[in-house]
């Protein structure tokens, strides 16, 4: 095969949808509107108000904003590609749609991290909350949770840009950069490649770790008391919803892009690789808004209700 230096990358994942291509864009375009409001109007929410100016509203908005970050890095080329006959994305655009998702699915493991923790002081440690949980402790958390991702994959996606390539077509309905790095001419050192995934990987399990002693720690604490029982409901209980849903979507993403067999229907097919953009963008804010009292009453204030 001949080595590409220029690429076009044909995107074959929604060939299989042509005969209701209409109704398809229809609902996507509905369904990325709901998207948009729910997660613009609880960072709003938050934003307007100083009652909500807390860590754990805090790290919520920045929760949201990722949510934003990573659905608007696939439903608008999604949406443009259902009303063109042929759906290819350029080698520079293949590139960046890949670290817009893979720095959007590690942030928001960051950032679950972050609130595991800031749930961890404010229940284990609540007489030394607040001065383990500053502003410029908070600043640097945030910091954190964004930037480390974004550095990391900038690293990934300039590895892969230096690879030669053999081929062109992604059996994805977008751009992932292990895709890409499998499409590699046979000649191209691909051991950097291999050592930063690995030492990725290796990162974002140490989070999961961390998370989970977390909660062992929560767990053994709230089992004592009722009052921290009814805290951990409260604030707890909706941040692992949204972890659990998030590691399920994003293992069985992997699981499949790793193992999957490709003789599975189309639509199954993507369903699994988009699962991570479709749940969690719409249940996060849905399952906090109801749950967290005061975003709760907020809500119910701007639409008329009063308790």
């Amino acid at each position: 095969m001949v080595n590409v230096t220029v690429v076009v990358f044909t995107l074959s994942g929604i060939n299989g949808t042509i005969n209701y291509r209409v109704t398809l864009f229809t609902f996507t375009l509905l369904y990325y509107c709901v998207i948009l409001f729910a997660n613009i109007s609880l960072v709003m929410i938050i934003i307007l108000n100083e009652t909500l100016h807390e860590p754990m509203y805090i790290l919520l908005c920045n929760f949201c904003i990722n949510g934003l970050y990573g659905t608007t890095g696939f439903y608008p080329k999604f949406l443009l590609d259902l009303l063109l006959s042929t759906q290819e994305i350029s080698y520079g655009g293949c590139l960046f749609q890949a670290f817009i998702m893979y720095s959007f699915a590690c942030s928001d493991l960051s950032i679950l991290a972050v609130m595991a923790y800031d749930r961890y002081l404010a229940i284990c440690r609540p007489l030394h909350y607040h001065s383990f949980m500053t502003k410029s402790r908070l600043s640097q958390l945030v910091c954190f949770s964004w930037f480390s991702p974004l550095c990391i994959f900038s690293i990934n996606v300039l590895l892969t840009s230096r690879l030669k390539l053999c081929g062109s077509k992604i059996q994805r309905l977008f751009c992932v950069n292990w895709v890409i790095v499998k499409l590699a001419c046979p000649d191209n050192d691909t051991f950097s490649n291999s050592v930063i995934a690995y030492a990725t990987i290796f990162i974002y399990v140490s989070h999961g770790l961390f998370i989970i002693w977390t909660y062992m720690h929560l767990i053994k604490k709230c089992a004592r008391s009722k009052e921290d029982r009814v805290k951990f409901m409260q604030t707890c209980v909706p941040h692992l919803t949204s972890l659990i849903t998030f590691l399920v979507a994003i293992v069985f993403d992997l699981m499949y892009m790793r193992f999957g067999s490709k003789d599975l229907p189309q639509s199954l097919q993507n369903f699994i690789t988009i699962e991570f953009l479709l749940i969690p963008p719409v249940m996060n804010p849905l399952i906090y808004g109801f749950k967290l009292t005061k975003i709760r009453d907020r809500i119910l204030g701007l639409v008329g209700i009063q308790k």
